[in-house]
């Protein structure tokens, strides 16, 4: 009788050290299967965020060497990221052709440099009998008239507007367009006040006046052919559109719609201020610096001039 329980005692004891002995050999199995997996999936991680911080670095090395001054390059590449992608510009431009097509397939072929009375009924265009409907200070520069208008302002603010919304994000970028849109309707409707708009020419003024301005202003503190090549390409640029624009509207004015030289200038001048205190307080807030307050303030008080008279002393009425 002992012996038999003795017998069962011991079985019992060998049957528990097998099973934790199972145990443990599941475990270790468990655990050499997870550093396996462990170290085939490692590698590919580092490998693919390597690549994709390889290839940011290759895309914003060279925008901020075109777009910032030296000393503030390195707090730029350490924020630098690859999404969000820039998507204003981009959404900007691709409304633009897709409201020129709209209208130059509902034309016929021939008029497509001209605008007829379809685009002059356009919701968009801003018409001076129609500016009570005040959503046409803006909405104008949606519609181009004429293959050379629309590819040369769209191609413009890509160039330009891509790489600056990439540095400086898109809410300081839209804001800087917009600035320059509403300040050439508003001016044009002041010192042009029985003259209809149509383009974005306010619009890439302003990307340009801003960008001219702290190329000007940081200038020593670039390599000096950089600089001078970056004022060169910028300065042929303006000058070339003004041109064709001046021949457009005082040499040849039949050839054509005619064209708003206000529109460019105020663009330009909105860009030259609001534009030039966004771009320039990069490692700042905008709502903590002095001179964009400055900036901002002046622009709604030609704002409200402008307002005020368009409703009290225009002569469109």
């Amino acid at each position: 009788m002992i012996w038999q329980v003795v017998g069962g005692l011991r079985r019992m004891v060998s049957e528990n050290v097998m099973d934790m002995g199972r145990r443990h050999l599941n475990m270790e199995e468990y655990k050499k299967k997870k550093e396996r997996k462990e170290m085939w999936n490692k590698p590919r991680k580092k490998k693919r965020g390597h690549i994709l911080n390889m290839w940011c670095r290759k895309v914003h090395e060279p925008i901020s060497k075109w777009i910032l001054p030296p000393d503030a390059r390195g707090i730029y590449l350490q924020r630098a990221r690859c999404l969000p992608p820039p998507v204003f510009i981009a959404i900007v431009s691709i409304l633009q052709l897709a409201i020129f097509i709209y209208y130059a397939f509902w034309k016929p072929q021939e008029q497509w440099n001209s605008p007829d009375i379809d685009i002059w009924e356009s919701p968009f265009i801003y018409r001076p009998d129609k500016r009570k409907q005040a959503w046409r200070f803006i909405s104008y520069m949606m519609v181009h008239a004429g293959f050379q208008h629309i590819c040369g302002n769209v191609l413009m603010q890509l160039l330009l507007g891509l790489p600056l919304e990439m540095v400086h994000k898109g809410h300081r970028v839209a804001l800087v367009y917009l600035s320059g849109v509403i300040a050439g309707s508003l001016g044009s409707s002041v010192y042009d006040p029985l003259q209809a708009l149509v383009g974005a020419s306010g619009g890439v003024y302003a990307l340009t006046g801003g960008y001219f301005m702290n190329v000007l202003v940081n200038f020593k503190n670039m390599v000096p052919l950089f600089g001078l090549f970056r004022l060169m390409l910028l300065l042929f640029i303006v000058v070339f559109d003004m041109g064709f624009a001046l021949y457009r509207k005082f040499i040849a004015p039949a050839s054509g719609p005619p064209v708003s030289i206000v529109v460019h200038i105020a663009g330009g001048l909105a860009g030259m201020t609001v534009g030039y205190t966004v771009f320039s307080c990069f490692q700042k807030k905008l709502l903590k610096d002095r001179m964009f307050w400055v900036a901002i303030t002046a622009y709604f008080v030609c704002v409200s001039f402008a307002v005020l008279f368009n409703i009290f002393l225009s002569p469109a009425d």
